[in-house]
């Protein structure tokens, strides 16, 4: 907090008003004399990203530097993504310090040359602490300042866009210009085509206008160029519509036209997939359409009356028409093909705190900003999972103070960048400078909630969501009042004062009759008040510095960039996830949040094991042993047999719209299953409930996304099936185990792995590489001793059967359970278990280097040359080529048995998961509704109204 003029208050402390001294920082985590850098433990590692769907490296730069603690997601994201610099020049970055550097010393000289702070030591203080909240992933800003703060290029730090178009040729080209070069600097912009006349109007000269409809082609045609011209991702755009406008059923129906178009050109043999070669002839795939509804077009509906549209020259009703057909017909759309979606506009320009500057009519593309015309907002989201705290009894509580603190620095950052950034347009630069608008949010509130035993459609779940986002949001409305006090609140506020105060009295209101439920929660409101009386108290003393202070964005490459389990207000995706190892490699790992749930819920040490492991089997808690019934939907997810219904998600949408200046970017699911009546329903009670903006979507419903694969293969094998009457012979082909001579070579190795014992035994055929293997521990009789010697059986008759080793080696390594630790061996002096040691050391004695090296396996010699020489690879003339054949894998094709000639059938390649999204595929049997990434081929998952993808952090929109 800030003590300003009028009072004392708690954290960093302002002085005087404009012209004054400035802020004096506290401290929140750092200590006096130590750098955060000082305080993590570094590491090099390599980062290589590969296209899963060729096998092809999309991006490669070794030795970068990051801390321990970050995953291999995150570092590899930031150096893909962030690190500035052509890839292999001396310009280019290779430690997260520098990058941090790069955009928090820019910031601290914009502060101080500015005027916020009160001294250097406070600039200082400033410094440290933003680098400590970075460096740790309590919160990230939004990519624009990664990709452009401090580096040579114009220094914008905007993600969000909103433009506007006049009902004239001029102002329609400027649009189409205006919108292309903010594409081309890889963000999104939204704006409202109602100025444009309609088709059923006349122009002066007499004949038809073409109406906002035809100029929709013009615009989508240009974001496809752009996007296909220099960009793997598509131009994230929102167009909106006045339901009141002539032309809303010509617009309502355009993407409804061309998804008939698109199954009639698939059913025809053309690829329409989205990225496929005859997807570009479908007009109108680039932006996400929105209907702008306001209250007397839902009463009509509601009571079932007529609607009038009108003219767009002079306002007068030209067409009456159904009020409840219109609303049935935008329901179908979106049933149909997902669009269009609704936009709620007297709740809009109800929560509006510059009304007399100009109405909002419209958002950015994922729906969460909201503002004037011609303006942008930078956006930054808090790491939620950060302020969860465990005391020495086990109990929970939301870290309260803590993270009002770093909201305060978190927004004191954000107003300063306004002050040196770049904008696309002199109109948005104008606006933006003007109003100062800010985006502070969140993300892994799904997390959050999971791991506190809440259901994400409870009422303590959303108790707890909105004390939060109201504590962010009251906090950062009183930072934005004492940086008035310091430097001046925003152009536009002594036009716009009283509306202004009336909305913070708005928060504050609603803020006072929230509903608190439980110990977690309480806390929260009661700070979230006190933050609300100072923003009303401070507010009416010197003003606001912003017009805006908070929206829910969907944090798709940011929420990797944090290792952030849940993006923005979304639940999580499913309770086992898909993670990657260091070195490479993945592993399948059930949350880290749910034994925390279990915990909270009062199970013991032994239940919450066991709950744990069913999950890690069966992908859900049904049936899990010892769990309660009641308990179940604590641990429902946006996928699976549990998954969240779509009234959950506009609930937990209604409990904290309340408490933001913006609003949410969020995309309701509606099973495959789901009618127009339910789509109605989700529309009709989101305006019920006080939203700004909804989507929705339902499964399978748009047949240009690579989505289908596995339906489409069953239907193909349903038209190739014969009929039963033709029945033929079949032939099944079995392995035939090959068994070793009674004379074999070997090597038996001693090992020793975290303190255990043991010896393995390699026997290999003669000449075709291993056949058997024997592993036996020190203590004879165990349970451990008698489990390998078992085990070493199974894996001696599968090699004999024609199981390759590298699938062994591929399946077992990384493996984590006691005794695990520091080993004996020089080429392998970690292990996470004792089979992962016993593989580890067999790819090393058996495989050929190219097969171990792809799975991240090298000896210490090869480390040694990798760091001497930046390659594994030996020497032309180091290569031992007849040691190489001598260890390479046997071939493992067993005799088949003498049959008829006939055509081969081709066997489909194992299915492989490369994410979260393609994991809860396979576990639960399902498709996932979501693009391909362009970038690396991997499924994306939904991220608010976007997609982000796991693999690489690309995302279809904002970010």
């Amino acid at each position: 907090m800030t003590e300003t003029t009028s009072g004392p208050a708690r954290g960093s402390r302002s002085k005087g008003n404009k012209g004054g001294k400035g802020l004096r920082i506290e401290r929140i985590h750092t200590t006096p004399g130590v750098h955060p850098y000082d305080e993590v433990v570094w590491e090099r590692r390599d980062v290589v990203m590969t296209n899963w769907r060729d096998g092809s490296i999309n991006f490669e730069q070794r030795g970068v530097e990051f801390p321990d603690s970050w995953s291999v997601n995150a570092v590899n994201i930031v150096t893909s993504k962030y690190f500035r610099g052509a890839v292999g020049s001396p310009e280019r970055e290779s430690s997260l310090r520098q990058l941090i550097d790069r955009v928090v010393l820019t910031y601290r000289k914009a502060g101080e040359e500015h005027g916020y702070f009160a001294s250097p030591a406070d600039a200082e203080i400033f410094e440290h602490e933003l680098t400590y909240a970075l460096l740790h992933q309590v919160f990230s800003f939004n990519s624009p300042v990664w990709f452009n703060v401090g580096t040579k290029q114009p220094q914008q730090v905007s993600a969000c866009f909103i433009l506007s178009v006049d009902d004239s040729m001029e102002s329609i080209l400027d649009w189409y210009k205006e919108e292309g070069m903010i594409f081309k600097g890889g963000s999104g912009a939204g704006l409202n085509l109602s100025r444009i006349r309609s088709s059923k109007e006349l122009l002066s000269s007499g004949g038809n206008a073409s109406g906002p409809v035809s100029f929709m082609r013009g615009a989508d045609a240009s974001a496809g160029t752009i996007k296909s011209g220099g960009a793997t991702r598509r131009a994230a755009k929102m167009v909106v519509l006045d339901v009141d406008h002539p032309d809303v059923e010509a617009f309502i129906d355009t993407k409804v036209k061309e998804e008939e178009k698109i199954r009639a050109l698939r059913d025809a043999g053309f690829d329409m997939d989205l990225g496929g070669d005859d997807i570009t002839s479908v007009q109108y795939q680039n932006a996400n359409n929105s209907v702008r509804v306001n209250d007397e077009f839902m009463k009509a509906v509601e009571s079932g009356s007529d609607f009038g549209l009108r003219s767009r020259m002079t306002g007068e009703v030209i067409e009456e028409v159904d009020a409840k057909a219109l609303f049935r017909k935008m329901a179908e759309a979106a049933w149909q093909c997902a669009d269009p979606g609704i936009q709620y506009d007297d709740t809009i320009n109800h929560w509006h705190t510059s009304p007399e500057t100009g109405r909002i009519t419209a958002s950015n593309p994922c729906s969460e900003y909201m503002h004037l015309d011609n303006s942008s907002c930078n956006l930054a989201s808090l790491n939620l999972m950060k302020f969860l705290r465990d005391d020495d009894k086990g109990n929970q509580s939301f870290d309260a103070e803590r993270f009002a603190k770093v909201v305060e620095l978190v927004i004191t950052a954000m107003d300063i960048s306004i002050c040196f950034a770049d904008f696309p347009t002199e109109k948005i630069g104008e606006t933006t400078r003007a109003f100062r608008q800010l985006g502070i949010g969140y993300a892994n509130l799904g997390a959050l909630l999971m791991a506190t035993g809440h259901a994400y459609d409870s009422d303590g779940g959303r108790a707890l969501a909105g004390a939060i986002t109201s504590l962010m949001t009251g906090t950062s409305y009183r930072r934005s009042a004492e940086l008035a006090a310091v430097v001046g609140p925003y152009d536009g506020y002594a036009r716009n004062a009283d509306a202004h105060k009336r909305v913070m009295q708005q928060h504050a209101d609603a803020n006072t009759v929230a509903v608190r439920m439980d110990d977690l929660d309480t806390p929260v409101w009661a700070a979230a008040t006190e933050a609300w009386q100072d923003v009303v108290r401070l507010g009416e003393k010197h003003g606001f510095r912003n017009a805006q202070a908070s929206v829910l964005a969907p944090t798709g490459t940011i929420g990797l960039m944090m290792d952030c389990d849940t993006t923005g207000v979304e639940p999580d995706l499913a309770l086992v996830k898909f993670k990657k190892l260091v070195g490479g490699g993945s592993m399948q790992i059930v949350n880290n949040t749910v034994p925390k749930a279990l915990k909270r819920l009062g199970y013991q040490q032994e239940q919450i094991e066991a709950i744990v492991a069913h999950i890690a089997e069966h992908g859900n808690v049904v049936d899990a042993p010892g769990l309660k019934t009641e308990h179940y939907e604590v641990f429902d997810c946006a996928m699976g047999e549990r998954a969240i219904s779509a009234m959950g998600h506009v609930r937990m949408m209604a409990a904290a719209q309340p408490f933001l200046s913006g609003a949410i970017s969020k995309t309701v699911n509606l099973p495959e299953s789901a009618t127009v009546e339910e789509v109605e329903e989700v529309y009709f009670e989101g305006w019920k409930m006080g939203l700004k903006a909804l989507a929705i979507y339902r499964d399978n419903c748009k047949v240009g996304q690579p989505l289908s694969a596995k339906k489409k293969e069953e239907e193909k094998k349903a038209e190739a099936a014969p009929a039963p009457a033709a029945a033929e012979k079949v032939v099944e082909y079995r392995p035939v185990r090959k068994r070793l001579p009674k004379g074999r070579p070997g090597i038996t190795t001693s090992f020793t792995v975290g303190g255990a014992e043991g010896y393995m035994t390699a026997n290999s055929y003669p000449d075709d590489g291993l056949g058997e293997v024997f592993l036996k521990m020190s203590k004879q009789g165990s349970t451990l001793a008698g489990m390998m010697d078992a085990f070493s059986i199974a894996v001696s008759v599968g090699l004999q059967y024609g199981v390759p080793l590298e699938t062994y080696v591929s399946k077992f390594t990384n493996m984590r359970f006691e005794p695990a630790g520091m080993t004996d061996d020089p080429d392998v002096r970690m292990a996470q278990s004792i089979v992962d040691y016993i593989f580890r050391r067999l790819a090393l004695d058996f495989l050929p280097f190219e097969t171990r090296s792809a799975l991240g396996i090298h000896s210490a010699e090869e480390r040694q040359r990798h760091l001497d020489t930046g390659s594994y690879e030996p020497a032309d003339e180091e290569v031992d080529v007849e040691g190489l054949a001598q260890s390479a894998p046997r071939q493992t094709e067993a005799p088949k048995p003498e049959v008829p000639a006939q055509p081969a059938a081709v066997a489909p390649a194992p299915k492989q998961a490369h994410n979260s999204t393609e994991l809860v595929e396979m576990q639960l049997g399902l498709n996932a509704d979501a693009p391909l990434c362009f970038s690396c081929g991997t499924k994306m998952r939904r991220a608010g109204s976007c997609y982000l993808c796991e693999g690489c952090g690309s995302t279809s929109g904002c970010s």
